[in-house]
């Protein structure tokens, strides 16, 4: 990473060059000399900070989907958000989850390969509570789960899978299935201790409780999409191609739609004094000649240049002129 240098600094720089405190030749010596950076390679760099960026929009999105989710099951405040995504090796993520906790082990078609949604006690027992009519608290010491709460737990962080769906729908159409509930994060083996895993961590609160969800996605189970997590995919992916039926549809509503045309004559300005004052018979002097043709608008905009005349005793306008697009009124004037 570059070193950002403040003003104080610069300043003190520039004053060390000035005063020959400091041989410009030298700095330039230092800056073109070969620098070495350690590597470790058991953590592997696998996500580009592109993809970082790409992973962090498609989770706020998931969090959102979540804070609906959860709010409306549990009739009670929620809110979840993304506190950070990282990369890091599978062991060191074993090794930060709590030995009791709550993991749902997913899987998603057509990507290959497991995920795992872990959910900190405290959150977890918070929403149990709520469901079963308590107000919404953890209790002060964690136990193992009874097979009752086992099941609803089950179903409630289950259907969490569909927010995940439809977070993900911009880059890839997946189908998340739960695949196995576990406790105990030393019988979870999904990928070998060094491999490199994308972290989203994200901050829930329900009503006073807070703690922590945690989405763990090994890098092999991204690795056949990561081309489509880069920006330029972003960008490419919202320039999609419509079906025909779709454009015909569209062209159907488009040619229902109604618009107002207005054909102006003409205006004026007068006074308030002369507005009370006038009285039928009174000629007010408009600002067009009779010989200008009439400016036809289509909402607001000036489209048509057109006669006044009349057809079967009704007033018409017959368009004379079709005004180019981008010519403004007083470029024609």
């Amino acid at each position: 990473m570059v070193d950002v240098l403040s003003q104080n600094e610069i300043d003190a720089l520039l004053a060390a060059l000035s005063s020959g405190e400091m041989d410009a030749e030298e700095l330039k010596k230092e800056e073109s000399t070969r620098k070495v950076r350690s590597y470790d390679f058991k953590r592997a760099v696998r996500f580009s900070k592109d993809h970082i960026r790409s992973l962090t929009r498609v989770h706020e999105n998931f969090a959102r989907y979540l804070t609906t989710y959860f709010s409306a099951q549990l009739r009670t405040f929620v809110q979840i958000s993304v506190v950070s995504v990282d990369q890091l090796p599978y062991d060191e993520f074993i090794r930060s989850v709590p030995k009791m906790t709550i993991l749902n082990v997913f899987e998603a078609e057509p990507l290959e390969g497991r995920m795992v949604l872990e959910v900190h006690p405290n959150v977890a027992y918070a929403m149990l509570d709520r469901l079963l009519g308590g107000v919404g608290t953890s209790p002060p010491k964690i136990n193992n789960l009874t097979e009752i709460e086992t099941v609803v737990m089950e179903r409630i962080f289950s259907r969490t899978f569909e927010s995940f769906q439809e977070a993900w729908k911009s880059v890839i159409d997946i189908t998340p299935q739960l695949v196995t509930f576990e406790t105990n994060p030393q019988f979870l083996q999904l990928v070998s201790p060094n491999e490199t895993i994308a972290l989203i961590s994200m901050s829930t609160k329900i009503g006073e409780t807070t703690g922590m969800i945690n989405l763990c996605i090994p890098h092999v189970v991204l690795e056949p999409i990561m081309p489509r997590l880069s920006v330029h995919h972003w960008f490419v992916s919202q320039k999609k191609n419509r079906a025909p039926e779709e454009i015909e549809m569209l062209q159907i509503r488009v040619n229902k739609a109604t618009l107002p045309i207005v054909a102006e004559l003409g205006n004026s300005s007068i006074s308030v004094q002369e507005l009370l004052n006038l009285s039928i018979g009174d000629v007010i002097t408009l600002n067009k000649a009779t010989t200008d043709g009439l400016q036809i608008k289509i909402g607001d905009k000036l489209k048509y240049i057109g006669n006044p005349g009349a057809i079967k005793g009704r007033l018409a306008i017959q368009i004379s002129e079709i005004v180019t697009e981008g010519v403004e009124e007083n470029e024609r004037e």
